[in-house]
C-alpha cells in the first residue's frame, strides 16, 4: 500500500496530508531544513536538505507525515514493514514512526538506514523498529506519523524521497 509518491507540485501526500519540516529550533535547537519537490537524478522527489547543528541541545532535521487525520490512527497490523525509495550524500538517516500513544514529542519508534548516491529501495521490516524513550510495544494498529530524520550528530542532510509505502510479507 503507497504512503506516498513523490509529485511535482508539492509536498502534498496521497492521503491528502501534507509533508512539513521539523527541526530541532521547537526545542531552542539551531538546525534547519528545507523540503521541496523537485527533480532528483532523474526521479519526482521530495527533497529534504539541510543543517543538522548540536548547539542548544539541538541535532535534528525531519521532515514528517500524518498518516490519518489528527487525532486518529492508521492500522498497518496487515504489514511486514516500510518501503523507501531514497537517494542521499552516503550520510545516515532515521525512519521514525510515532503512535497515539506516543505522548512526548522525543518518543518514537526508530530504524537507521544509509542513503546512498543512487536510487535505492529499502525495505524496513516492522521487527527492525527499536523504541527511542517510550515503553512497550509498536502497536502497528496505532500508527500516526512516520518522519524521515537526519539525527544525533552535526552534518549536511541532503536526501531525496521518491516512494514510500507499506509492504506485506511475502508468503510462504
Amino acid at each position: 500500500m503507497i504512503i506516498d509518491e513523490a509529485g511535482t507540485q508539492s509536498p502534498r501526500a496521497l492521503n491528502g496530508a501534507t509533508w512539513e519540516v521539523v527541526t530541532d529550533t521547537v526545542m531552542g535547537g539551531l538546525s534547519r531544513a528545507s523540503l521541496r519537490a523537485a527533480i532528483v537524478a532523474g526521479r519526482h522527489a521530495l527533497h529534504l536538505e539541510g543543517d543538522v547543528r548540536l548547539e542548544n541541545g539541538g541535532g535534528f532535521v525531519q521532515c514528517a507525515l500524518d498518516l490519518a487525520s489528527p487525532g486518529m490512527a492508521f492500522d498497518a497490523s496487515g504489514h511486514a514493514g516500510i518501503e523507501v525509495t531514497v537517494l542521499g550524500n552516503g550520510e545516515l538517516y532515521g525512519l521514525h514512526l510515532r503512535t497515539t500513544a506516543n505522548r512526548q514529542p522525543w518518543e518514537s519508534w526508530r530504524q537507521s538506514f544509509t542513503a546512498t548516491g543512487t536510487w535505492q529501495t529499502l525495505r524496513l521490516p516492522f521487527t527492525g523498529f527499536l523504541p527511542h524513550r517510550c515503553a512497550g510495544v509498536l502497536d502497528l494498529a496505532r500508527l500516526r506519523r512516520v518522519g524521515l530524520v537526519g539525527i544525533g550528530r552535526a552534518f549536511r542532510a541532503d536526501v531525496a524521497l521518491n516512494r514510500i509505502a507499506f509492504y506485506r510479507a511475502a508468503p510462504g
